[in-house]
């Protein structure tokens, strides 16, 4: 799941008005699913989008650090979306003080290895569009900057990972 509206993109963002409406709206939505684990990035906009479900269904929100958003570079960039664009391109590319997107999918993914790995049947991730897209491309290589661009916060996807095959669904469109 990626995080509702924020009102930054800082690690202490907190949700906007309609951000905190989207995250009332998304309790719902979720209510009548099987949930067993939620595990979130610790940056504030993604736990206060969860927090009205995980109050719904009484479960713990565990803060995980591997989810976190990818930070792309610490100089900053006018033209940040092409830079980002070739990222998604080449996906060893890195520039100073950033990861590469190998270097984010990997995080993203030793998460979900995790989960698999602990039997947990039903368990919301939440994160941030960029980490999350690179998750997506993980298991679909066509899935990359022009996907990304079309996420929405919030935005819901259903993995399925079986010993046959691993899918994914769009389940939540909030464009």
């Amino acid at each position: 799941m990626r995080h509702c509206e924020a009102e930054g993109q800082a690690a202490d963002a907190p949700l906007t008005e309609r951000g905190w409406l989207q995250a009332k709206e998304l309790a719902g939505f979720l209510s009548e699913r099987k949930v067993d684990r939620i595990i979130s990035s610790p940056f504030l906009r993604a736990i206060q989008s969860i927090k009205p479900f995980a109050d719904i269904k009484n479960l713990e929100i565990e803060q995980e650090e591997r989810l976190t958003e990818r930070v792309l570079s610490s100089t900053f960039f006018s033209d940040w979306m092409d830079k980002l664009k070739a990222t998604y391109d080449e996906l060893d590319l890195k520039y100073e003080g950033g990861e590469t997107s190998n270097e984010a999918m990997n995080r993203i993914i030793s998460v979900v290895e995790d989960i698999v790995e602990s039997h947990a049947t039903h368990t919301v991730i939440v994160a941030h569009g960029g980490i999350i897209s690179l998750l997506l491309h993980y298991y679909d290589q066509s899935f990359g900057f022009e996907q990304w661009k079309e996420l929405s916060n919030p935005d819901v996807y259903e993995l399925n990972i079986s010993d046959q095959a691993t899918r994914y669904t769009r389940l939540w469109d909030n464009r």
